[in-house]
């Protein structure tokens, strides 16, 4: 069992300071889902968001430094769970994610200029009940089940479309054609 709260993470022969405050890995999911980044600019800018030391450490770690970085946003299984369904979008949900956090951890979560990545998850795993997120997390679970939504939830589903659905993300090049296109 680890008792710890992990600030540092050792790649190759050295141990490095890692930013653990569920801001930076938030900012890590945001950059993870940008459509205009390669896979290889995802790598760096993850890397340079989790590591404030990340030119001290020689580019051979990397491949180990990526695997340390989501270690810890898994929080500490070495094991991510089995591929599952997308049931929430950070950046989507955000705004319907604090309220319930907020109401488990007692306090505004955005007011609080520290709080670790782990206490964070371990607060939104907390969530339950009757939230505006739980409903919305309960219609999308359904949906990608194909499971049929009963009278009161269809209802609720159409009037509320924008919140459970997924929004498409474009990238730049994407959003110029279909404005060209006249579609956006």
């Amino acid at each position: 069992m680890m008792y710890d709260l992990p600030t540092s993470v050792e790649v190759g022969d050295a141990e490095y300071e890692i930013r653990s405050d569920y801001r930076a890995v938030l900012d890590i999911c945001t950059a993870l889902s940008d459509p205009d980044l390669s896979p290889q600019d995802r790598a760096l800018i993850v890397l340079d968001i989790f590591y404030p030391a990340l030119s001290e450490m020689p580019s051979a770690d990397y491949d180990e430094a990526i695997k340390k970085c989501f270690w810890f946003i898994n929080c500490g299984d070495e094991e991510p769970n089995q591929k599952s369904l997308k049931l929430m979008d950070w950046e989507q949900d955000w705004p319907r994610i604090v309220a319930p956090i907020n109401r488990v951890c007692g306090q505004e979560i955005r007011a609080v200029p520290y709080m670790h990545w782990w206490t964070f998850i371990g607060y939104y795993y907390e969530i339950g009940g009757d939230c505006l997120f739980s409903q919305i997390v309960s219609i999308r679970d359904k949906l990608a089940r194909g499971k049929k939504l009963d009278k009161g939830e269809r209802e609720w589903y159409n009037k509320n479309r924008s919140l459970v659905d997924f929004k498409k993300t474009y990238s730049e090049a994407e959003n110029e054609v279909l404005k060209q296109l006249g579609i956006k």
